[in-house]
């Protein structure tokens, strides 16, 4: 029996953040019906690689049933509360105060069914100077201020993924657990509110913290801002290797074994991790020399008998033939798609994942 059988949850959503937090419950067992607009999901038209279909889509929306709904419709908002009163969990990304203005504010819906969790996701919550602006993931990445410390010394630069929609999604997800946790021992739902900007500003803390203690971070590419050596360096065949050195023993491991040079652990400029971040030119400098001098296999090995942690610098052909990439099989209405699988393995309880729904038409009044 999977943790939330029986549990079932309304997602009035669309794009990224609730799909993410909606589509775990599911993975777990929940029963979610996603409500979509006539036209669909706008996440159903981001691209067409997976079959013809959405990557996104299909990502986020497996195991789920969808129902299309015009909310503009008296018959359809009737089917939408009748969903809602049999429902354990709501969750919904509208824009706020759009789901009020159609007869479902959550605090009337919750005094309507006392046990109902409602999760609402927006881009700077239900108040504020800032409530009633649009918000997307790169708009957040840049308003928090994560797009200033991510990029080369140059210019900043996005974050790679949807880091703030599926940060904002998980946040989402835990909380919503919490509630169901709390309505077991109360009775009581819970009305839950998720703001991407507040999710990904208290990501931010260890930047700000360092920025109001007189060390604002600066942009330093593929390395670390606190901790060095900590990036990407060439040998003198092979592919670039990154390596960490997360602590002074292992920095003096480094000079011994692959430096070749041990008195650099006791040298004052390098002793520390906060001199060599200070002297990180210096620092970086001596490691690239070692690296200049061996392959790209031997440079591994080296590390490897040290026991300093190293990765390839790898691209998505990389990550698809990757030896520790474990993937799942999920049906969709253009047939079977493969994708990486989820983090969390429960031991002698496999999951198994439900399929991606199509867009259903539009039922009449």
């Amino acid at each position: 029996m999977l943790p939330l059988q029986g549990v079932k949850v309304v997602a009035i959503e669309q794009a990224v953040a609730a799909p993410f937090a909606s589509a775990r419950l599911a993975d777990a067992g929940a029963e979610v019906v996603k409500i979509e607009r006539p036209e669909g999901d706008f996440a159903r038209g981001y691209d067409s690689v997976a079959r013809g279909q959405a990557s996104y889509f299909v990502w986020l929306n497996r195991g789920k049933t969808s129902v299309t709904l015009d909310l503009a419709r008296p018959g359809h908002k009737q089917q939408l509360e009748a969903l809602i009163a049999q429902a354990d969990v709501m969750v919904q990304n509208l824009k706020p105060g759009a789901l009020a203005k159609l007869g479902f504010a959550t605090d009337r819906l919750r005094h309507a069914y006392p046990g109902l969790i409602t999760c609402s996701i927006s881009g700077f919550g239900e108040a504020g100077p800032m409530a009633h602006r649009k918000a997307y993931d790169l708009l957040i990445q840049a308003e928090a201020g994560l797009c200033s410390v991510t990029g080369g010394p140059n210019e900043p630069s996005r974050v790679g993924t949807s880091v703030v929609d599926i940060a904002t999604g998980a946040t989402a997800y835990a909380a919503i657990l919490e509630a169901l946790i709390q309505r077991g021992r109360s009775g009581k739902g819970a009305d839950i509110s998720v703001s991407m900007f507040d999710v990904i500003a208290e990501w931010m803390t260890v930047p700000l913290l360092n920025h109001e203690g007189g060390h604002s971070p600066k942009r330093v590419g593929l390395a670390h801002p606190s901790i060095a050596p900590y990036g990407v360096f060439t040998p003198a065949q092979g592919a670039p290797i990154l390596i960490s050195i997360q602590s002074d023993r292992e920095w003096a491991v480094l000079c011994q074994q692959f430096l070749g040079q041990p008195e650099l652990a006791n040298d004052p400029r390098f002793a520390t991790n906060v001199a060599r971040v200070e002297n990180r030119s210096e620092t970086d400098a001596l490691v690239a020399a070692a690296f200049a001098k061996l392959s790209a296999s031997e440079a591994i090995d080296l590390l490897s008998k040290a026991n300093i942690a190293l990765a390839s610098v790898n691209d998505m052909a990389g990550l698809a033939a990757h030896p520790h990439l474990r993937r799942i099989i999920v049906d969709t209405p253009a047939g079977p798609v493969a994708m990486p699988a989820p983090g969390a393995q429960f031991a002698g309880a496999p999951r198994h994942y439900g399929p991606v729904p199509a867009l259903n038409p539009l039922d009449r009044d």
